[in-house]
Order: structure tokens, then C-alpha cells, then sequence
């Protein structure tokens, strides 16, 4: 790395903090869904950074702030950095948002010493990475990647809005979402830094980690109907109780993920919704989510199998129906080995020596691979914890983040 260039720790983590303030709740968490007028708000701030670090800004018409350092040749295939800054309720200040402020610095590093430079360098924040407010996450990066379908437009909130309605009313027009679509040779490469949201790195006592490859993730919205009753003049052997159902269903989940010939499945019912949801009334339908995810595709279709047969047992043995609408289906991808090279080169630049490991969470890369080749930084975090009030990274960590990240990006635009 040049002599003269030096990434601002104080300027990273001021801005995270500033931007943690929208969306901000009482417990000290975040909650900012995609499209919301928290979410703009952030846009509009995030964007007042891209332009102090000499970029030109839009938003295309899946939702997604870019902002565009233009190069010598601006024809060129772009070096994309990316990451999103939408976030679960009640979320931490650090998921995405670090991804996004990074490739921000590393912008304005170049910048501010006037490094000149042949390829394009964007940084996107994506649209609705999270994918809590329409239980459908990656939109943006599947949007740029020519994966957007109606169905994704469709999907409502709970207050009954549209995904289309939302992009219509933040300004972003979805008829037009053809002209945003990137392809094949229209990237150079994909990076994204972001915390581990995971214990590993800690356990090791190691800054940062090379991710090569990431979890594929299933989404399912299981719905189990029954017939709902007074709860105290139904007997138990005439019930057809949708909620004794999905008990046993969870937990047929739990037996589901642990019975591979691999223990790298996760799964996780994280939503339980219960009508008419009183307490003395036996429900008439439950609905729930299940997030199976595996780095080995195979044993994560096979766990999704299993858990469907079980469901479909046990609907029949307590005369239940039920439906399961799929949310999310992302295949597992392995990082370009080209760039975790890259990536490994400009570590030992920096007398860093981090190690390789795998994403278990979802990150836009997933969606990103389709067009280009993909590289990922991970960024300790405290104890691991993240979607959470107290997820937290430190400044030192976070800036040797962004320092390998400038050096990666100083790489491609060297060569």
C-alpha cells in the first residue's frame, strides 16, 4: 500500500455510530427494514458520504444506492464493493452497515490522495438484503443478478404493502427493473467485508478471516390448519390442534438437522404465528418459519426432504392440512479461488496472516456469484453475536478490515 495512504478508524466507527442513531430503539438495537422511512432516511446519509468521497450516486430500480467513482476508462468492467444496510428488529449497528462504510472509506482514501485508476470502483449498499419486512431477503443483489421475479414483487409486509408498492413510494420505478440488471463481464470482481456474526474468529484470537465459500440457505413458511375450539370444552382426543402440530414439527426440525452424515446443518424456526392467537381459544391455524441452512448442498436438500415428509406424517395422523410456501432458496457458493488469493496476497502485504473459513449466514455475494467472481472479508465480533442490540466490533478490527480491503482493491486496480 502507498506510504500515503492511511484508513481513518475514527471516521469509520463515528459513521457507523451516526447511522446506528436511525432506526435506533430503546434497547440500543437498530430497526431499519428495507424501504422504510428509516431505511431512506440512512440512504440519504450514506449517500452524503459517497459524494464526500468523490463519488457519483444513484439508486437503480431495484432499490440499490450506488455510488461511482469513475475510472479511466469508464467502459471498463467495475470493482464492485458491497453490502447492505437494512437490518432485523431490534438488529445490531454493525450487520452490513460495515460493508457498506468500508468500501465508502476505501473510496475516499483513494480519493483524497487523487489515486488514479483504469477500472470503475462502485459501492452499493443493497436493497433489502435482511429480507424481515417481506420475509424474502437478498433482493437487491438477486435483483442486479436478473433473479428478481413477480413473486418477490408481490410479497407483502404485515400492514398488507407490496414490495412494489414500496419501491414505488421510495421513488424507485419496478417496471424498469430490466435496465438495472448487470451480466457476466459488467463486474471485474465482487468484494464484501463484513463481521463474522460467529465466535470463531475470536476463539482464535484473529482480527480477520478469509471467507471461501458460503451456506446455502432455505426460507419456508409452513402454514398448519386445523379447527379452532373453546379450550376448555374440547376434549383432547377430538381436537385437531394446529399448534400440538407444529410443536412436533419443530422439533421435527431439530431431529432433521442432526441427523445428516455431516453436522454443519443448522435449522431455525425464528417466527410462530398463532389464530386467533387467545389464550383460551384452541387455534384454528399456526404458521411458522423454518431457515435450514448447510454449506454442503446435498445434506441441506435432504434435510428440507426430511422435514417435509415429517410435516406431511404428522398433518395425517392429527388430521391437519397444511401448506408451506418457500421464501428463500439460494444455493450454496463457493468464493472465486482467484480472489482469495487476491485476497491472501494482500494480507501478507499487510504482515496479516488471517485464516480461511466459511460463512454459515447470507450475505449479497451469494447473489453476486451468478455474474462475477465473488471474494469476502470477515471482521471479528464480540462474542460472536450479532442481530442483536449488542453485537460490537472494535475500531482496530474494523480497520484492519478496511485496510485489507483497500489493499485487495489496490490490487485489481494496479494490475
Amino acid at each position: 500500500m502507498p506510504s500515503n495512504l492511511s484508513i481513518s478508524a475514527p471516521r469509520i466507527q463515528s459513521r457507523l455510530f451516526e447511522l446506528g442513531q436511525i432506526g435506533r430503539t430503546g434497547s440500543g438495537g437498530v430497526t431499519r427494514l428495507a424501504l422504510s422511512q428509516e431505511d431512506l432516511r440512512a440512504q440519504d446519509l450514506v449517500s452524503s458520504w459517497m459524494r464526500q468521497a468523490g463519488m457519483e450516486v444513484r439508486r437503480d430500480h431495484f432499490g440499490n444506492l450506488i455510488g461511482r467513482k469513475e475510472g479511466e476508462e469508464p467502459k471498463a468492467p467495475a470493482i464492485v464493493i458491497g453490502s447492505h444496510i437494512d437490518s432485523v428488529p431490534n438488529g445490531g449497528r454493525f450487520d452490513g452497515t460495515l460493508g457498506v462504510i468500508g468500501g465508502i472509506e476505501v473510496v475516499q482514501v483513494l480519493h483524497d490522495a487523487n489515486i488514479r485508476h483504469k477500472l470503475p470502483i462502485e459501492v452499493v449498499a443493497f436493497c433489502d438484503e435482511e429480507g424481515a419486512r417481506f420475509e424474502s431477503g437478498l433482493f437487491g443483489s438477486r435483483g442486479m443478478a436478473g433473479r428478481v421475479t413477480d413473486g418477490d414483487l408481490n410479497r407483502v409486509d404485515g400492514d398488507g404493502i407490496s414490495r412494489y408498492e414500496a419501491l414505488c413510494s421510495a421513488g424507485v420505478d419496478p417496471r424498469r427493473m430490466a435496465d438495472s440488471i448487470r451480466h457476466r463481464g459488467d463486474i471485474e470482481v465482487y468484494l464484501e467485508m463484513h463481521i463474522e456474526q460467529g465466535p470463531f474468529l475470536e476463539s482464535i484470537h484473529q482480527p480477520v478471516g478469509i471467507v471461501t465459500g458460503i451456506a446455502g440457505v432455505a426460507w419456508l413458511m409452513i402454514s398448519l390448519i386445523g379447527e379452532a375450539g373453546h379450550a376448555g370444552t374440547v376434549p383432547m382426543n377430538l381436537r385437531r390442534d394446529p399448534m400440538m402440530g407444529a410443536a412436533e414439527v419443530i422439533l421435527a426440525v431439530e431431529r432433521a438437522c442432526k441427523s445428516g452424515q455431516v453436522t454443519t446443518t443448522v435449522g431455525t424456526v425464528g417466527k410462530i404465528h398463532a389464530q386467533p392467537g387467545s389464550s383460551n381459544v384452541i387455534p384454528g391455524m399456526v404458521e411458522f418459519t423454518v431457515d435450514i441452512r448447510d454449506i454442503e448442498q446435498r445434506q441441506r436438500d435432504d434435510t428440507i426432504l426430511r422435514v417435509k415428509s415429517a410435516l406431511d406424517r404428522i398433518c395425517r395422523d392429527r388430521s391437519l392440512e397444511y401448506r408451506i410456501e418457500e421464501g428463500l432458496n439460494i444455493q450454496s457458493v463457493q468464493c472465486s479461488t482467484e480472489v482469495v488469493g487476491v485476497i491472501e496476497e494482500s494480507a501478507r502485504k499487510l504482515h496479516l496472516d488471517p485464516v480461511k473459513m466459511v460463512s454459515g449466514a447470507g450475505h449479497d455475494a451469494m447473489a453476486m456469484a451468478d455474474i462475477c467472481d465473488v471474494g469476502m472479508i470477515f471482521v471479528r465480533c464480540r462474542n460472536g453475536i450479532s442481530h442483536h442490540p449488542a453485537e460490537w466490533a472494535s475500531p482496530e478490527d474494523m480497520a484492519t478490515g478496511t485496510r485489507l480491503l483497500l489493499e485487495t482493491v489496490l490490487s485489481y486496480i494496479e494490475s
